[in-house]
């Protein structure tokens, strides 16, 4: 299996869409999660099972669960 690493913002906004389906544009990282209409606890999970994937790492999820931006969420996969 091969890896990668999610080395920016663009990638991570890519990766929310092709694989979960949401559509992000570069102003909406910085949205309360709570104003994403489409944004649930179900994508939380689907997400960390993605970039766990994609990246070969595990994800923090506690850390997760703390975000409260996609900026944030973004901050917690890359480190």
């Amino acid at each position: 299996m091969s890896t990668i690493a999610i080395a920016d913002t663009a990638e991570f906004c890519a990766l929310l869409e092709d694989e979960l389906g949401v559509r992000l544009a570069p102003e909406d990282l910085d949205r309360p999660l709570d104003d994403v209409a489409e944004w649930d606890s179900v994508h939380l999970l689907r997400l960390v099972t993605v970039v766990e994937s994609v990246t070969g790492r595990r994800v923090p999820v506690a850390e997760l669960l703390e975000a409260a931006t996609f900026r944030e969420m973004y901050e917690v996969v890359r480190a």
